[in-house]
């Protein structure tokens, strides 16, 4: 039986860990040529391109010359997965300004940059997926994140300006909002937390991290990369300007 994305060419950012790197393998799982985006260790990742057989771009997405390069390099994208993203937590009237310019333009001026440049040829094609990672903070939010909220509502809105652009181009866009998501990161929050709440790791886990998660359960990284791998069907050929959300619940409520 035939993969799905067979011949199709998938660039992932923020890929070398993560949702994007689950992302990543979930497409690779079905035949599409990976392009691979971020940091890390070398080694590491040789290793994932050698696994999915992908290749690997290490351009800075706070330069825009660096995004065109890479967009050059990787050539037509069928499939353009806007993932990498950063956080900071500050008040606002304290909120760093070099913060500020960082978030915003790794998640909301990014996504711009290589959306613009993939859209003509996949017009061309007449056949193209936009996956933008969003998160539950483009529908609700919370303080302290003002940056990271402005840019994920900010995400959401260009998603759905592009899917009525490109409705009968045959080219979808759509954005996936995650909720708390399992990830080396987060777990790596956790002991400080222990630490500065005086909390067990169940009570982190449970109060703090889930404490807006009805399910009390993570987000697992195969679940986005198994939801981005179906908006990438034929069969989603009708499923754009959605922002589909996994997030336990979190924003339902």
């Amino acid at each position: 039986m035939q993969m799905f994305l067979t011949g199709k060419r998938a660039l992932i950012t923020g890929s070398t860990s993560g949702i994007g790197l689950a992302i990543a393998r979930a497409l690779a799982a079905e035949g599409a040529q990976v392009v691979l985006n971020g940091f890390g260790d070398a080694d590491e990742i040789a290793r994932l391109c050698d696994e999915l057989g992908a290749t690997h771009s290490g351009a800075n997405l706070l330069k825009v010359d660096e995004i065109e390069a890479m967009m050059a390099e990787a050539g037509p994208v069928d499939i353009l997965v806007n993932n990498a993203g950063m956080q900071h937590v500050a008040p606002v009237e304290e909120f760093p300004l070099d913060r500020w310019e960082m978030i915003i333009g790794l998640n909301l001026s990014a996504v711009f940059h290589t959306t613009r440049i993939a859209v003509p040829g996949m017009k061309e094609k007449g056949w193209g997926r936009i996956i933008n990672t969003a998160s539950a903070h483009s529908k609700t939010a919370s303080p302290f994140k003002s940056a990271y909220c402005a840019s994920k509502h900010g995400v959401d809105g260009f998603t759905k300006a592009v899917a009525l652009e490109l409705a009968q181009s045959g080219v979808t866009a759509n954005c996936i909002s995650p909720g708390y998501v399992w990830t080396p990161l987060v777990e790596g929050q956790i002991p400080d937390t222990m630490k500065a709440r005086g909390m067990t790791e169940e009570q982190v886990k449970n109060e703090v991290l889930l404490a807006k998660q009805p399910t009390k359960r993570f987000v697992q990284v195969e679940e986005v990369g198994a939801l981005a791998a179906f908006l990438c069907r034929e069969e989603a050929g009708n499923v754009t300007g959605a922002n589909w959300s996994i997030d336990g619940g979190w924003t339902a409520e």
